[in-house]
C-alpha cells in the first residue's frame, strides 16, 4: 500500500491511518457457541457506550475465538484504504459500518436479555459470517494484504489482537450474520449477500 504520496506524508510527520474490514465465513453446527460470544460482546460494547478499551478487549476475545475455530473456516475476504486525515478515515469507517449493518440478518436483538440455554432450544445456523471493521494508525503489513488464505487470515486476526494491546485502534465495529439465535443463513443467501467471499 506504500506510494510516493505515503512517503511524502511520512516525511512531513503526518499520521497514517488505515481503515479495513475483514469478512470471515464459518460453517458447521459447531460454530453456534461463537454466536453466543459475539452477542455477549455486542451487549458489553453497548453497555460500555462504545468505550474503545472495552470494545477492543471484546475484539481481541472474538479474534482469539475465531482462531480457535479455524477448522470451520470456509471463506473470507478483506478490503481497506490508507488515509492521512482522521476525518477521511472516520468517513470510510462509517461507510463500512453502514454497509455491514445492511447485510442480510446482521441486526442483533439486544433488547431481550441473554439466556444461557437459547442455543440449545432454537435451530442452529450452519453458516456464520463475521465482519470486523477497524481504523488503526501506522502500518500493519499483515492486514494490508490479501487475507483470502488461511495463514494470511490467521496472521491478520493476530495483528488485530496486537493492535488492541498496542492501543493503536481508533475505531472498532463487529457485525455478524445471522445475528440472532434461530435465524438461518442459507448457502444461497450467503452467495447473494456476501459476494466478496473467496474460499480459504
Amino acid at each position: 500500500m506504500s506510494s510516493w504520496r505515503d512517503r511524502i506524508n511520512r516525511m512531513s510527520g503526518r499520521t497514517r491511518f488505515v481503515g479495513c474490514r475483514i469478512f470471515l465465513h464459518l460453517a458447521g453446527q459447531e460454530v453456534a457457541p461463537l454466536l453466543g460470544i459475539l452477542n455477549r460482546q455486542a451487549r458489553e460494547a453497548i453497555d460500555a457506550d462504545g468505550d474503545i478499551e472495552v470494545v477492543g478487549e471484546g475484539l481481541a476475545e472474538i479474534c482469539q475465538s475465531l482462531l480457535q475455530y479455524d477448522e470451520y473456516w470456509l471463506s473470507g475476504a478483506n478490503e481497506g484504504d490508507v488515509f492521512w486525515d482522521e476525518g477521511a478515515a472516520s468517513d470510510y469507517f462509517n461507510e463500512l459500518f453502514t454497509d455491514s449493518a445492511q447485510r442480510y440478518l446482521s441486526e442483533p436483538d439486544l433488547s431481550s436479555p441473554a439466556t444461557t440455554d437459547e442455543s440449545f432450544s432454537l435451530p442452529v445456523t450452519r453458516n456464520l459470517v463475521v465482519m470486523l471493521s477497524v481504523v488503526y494508525d501506522g502500518e500493519v503489513p499483515e492486514l494490508e494484504t490479501n487475507l483470502a488464505d488461511i495463514n494470511a487470515m490467521k496472521a491478520g486476526l493476530k495483528a488485530l489482537i496486537n493492535l488492541h494491546y498496542q492501543k493503536r485502534l481508533w475505531a472498532i465495529q463487529v457485525q455478524f450474520s445471522p445475528a440472532q439465535f434461530g435465524e438461518e443463513l442459507t448457502n444461497d443467501q450467503l452467495l447473494l449477500h456476501f459476494p466478496e467471499l473467496v474460499p480459504l
